[in-house]
């Protein structure tokens, strides 16, 4: 069974993934101001608090994602009985999170 992991564009994902899609937009204003405050040289720890801020948000808006895909995605496979492929997802995922100290 293949996994396609881009979905055709429609108001179910849109609305699927609405908690992760504000806090991105959130990151993004915030990585506009941060880009600013470098431009004009302003305080370095200041600059780093920023950026921090924007980790957290950004880590907030994977943790939406991880979440709507089990109450959906692997809830649907369980349903279906195909629910080894979303395990195998979901620890591959796991994985890349500790590497990266999510």
């Amino acid at each position: 069974m293949e996994h396609k992991s881009l979905h055709v564009k429609s108001e179910k994902h849109v609305h699927k993934h609405e908690e992760a899609l504000r806090l991105l937009k959130t990151a993004r204003g915030h990585l506009d101001a941060i880009i600013r405050m470098i431009e004009e040289e302003r305080y370095c720890v200041d600059i780093s608090t920023q950026l921090l801020a924007v980790i957290s948000i950004l880590k907030k808006a994977n943790t939406s994602v991880l979440n709507k895909h089990i109450e959906t995605c692997v809830r649907e496979a369980v349903k279906n009985g195909n629910v080894e492929e979303k395990l195998v997802e979901l620890k591959k995922i796991m994985k890349y999170m500790e590497k990266t100290n999510m």
